[in-house]
């Protein structure tokens, strides 16, 4: 029995994305590079660079992100289907990848996504990178929905959030999974509440300045959008919320049925979904992360590479 081909599934998790990087740094470094790649969400945007070859772009990218730079790409449009356009953070791709085509990549590579009429789960094998990266992680509600050949699509993480499968289907034979989401493992559990509070009052922020102040209208829909503190979130962080709860359970369900070779779970408590600007953290933590698997993972690998030593020097 040979090795076959290694799969690398990297699952979604927004901003807890760049905990890929750490890891595929981490796997590179240790002699394991995957032949196979599919990515959902943040990890497609992660893998689409891995295999077109500008990791260390996106690594500059990540690290100089800081919260005013974040604000700055999120082009809010109350007009769409998003309350982000995305326009900002494609055209960033662009300056790298700008034409760059899925089939011409040296590694295989898939980004999933999720067709809004049907629900089908869609594999992007084809075509343009940066637009299938573009349907990958939009977010619903959050970024714009994505039209490829006339099919609306959005976040593949809804259908399919660690895209072991994906790798399977295409032929891998050993399949290193990267789920961000494991510390939310405890989500789903039931919790009585004996009493409940009568009265809990809401923070309903301070009144709007009036006067026709542009300047106050964009504090009152920035307050909205995002949200005034931790103790009172806005919108984003609803959807958000309410998604990465989705998510959990879909990937615990998914995992279940049709598991890893290895997985790998980057520890990312106390780093929200819209942390961007913690990426030299988690980077770091990611590369912890595989740290602690790869001794097991190369000892496997060696394992099935000498399971077959009449392969040896056929070529």
């Amino acid at each position: 029995m040979a090795i076959g081909k290694i799969g690398l599934a990297l699952g979604g998790g927004a901003a807890r994305g760049w905990a890929h990087i750490g890891v595929i740094r981490a796997l590179a470094e240790a002699g394991i590079v995957p032949d196979i790649i599919a990515g959902t969400s943040i990890g497609a945007v992660v893998g689409g660079c891995y295999a077109a070859g500008h990791m260390a772009e996106l690594e500059d990218f990540a690290r100089s992100l800081t919260r005013r730079k974040m604000l700055g790409y999120l082009d809010i449009n109350l007009s769409g289907s998003g309350l982000i356009s995305g326009q900002r953070l494609c055209k960033k791709l662009e300056t790298h990848l700008e034409d760059t085509s899925i089939e011409d990549l040296e590694q295989r590579f898939v980004a999933v996504a999720t067709e809004m009429k049907s629900g089908h789960e869609i594999w992007l094998s084809r075509g343009n990178l940066v637009e299938a990266l573009g349907a990958s992680y939009a977010l619903p509600g959050i970024f714009r929905p994505v039209n490829i050949n006339g099919r609306w699509m959005f976040d593949g993480a809804l259908v399919n959030p660690v895209p072991v499968s994906v790798c399977r289907a295409l032929g891998a034979r050993y399949v290193i999974a990267i789920n961000l989401n494991a510390d939310g493992c405890g989500k789903g559990t039931v919790i009585p509440v004996e009493q409940v509070s009568a009265h809990v009052p809401l923070d309903a922020g301070e009144p709007p300045e009036t006067g026709g102040s542009g300047l106050a209208v964009k504090k009152l829909l920035r307050r909205q959008i995002f949200g005034k503190g931790p103790s009172v979130p806005g919108i984003t962080r609803v959807m958000v919320d309410a998604f990465n709860i989705v998510q959990d359970r879909i990937a615990r369900s998914r995992l279940a049925g049709d598991p890893p070779d290895a997985v790998i779970n980057p520890k990312l408590h106390g780093i929200g979904l819209f942390d961007f600007h913690c990426a030299d953290e988690l980077i770091k933590r990611g590369r912890a992360a595989a740290n602690r698997d790869i001794e097991d993972i190369s000892q496997e690998l060696d394992l099935r590479r000498n399971y077959a030593p009449q392969l040896i020097g056929a070529n």
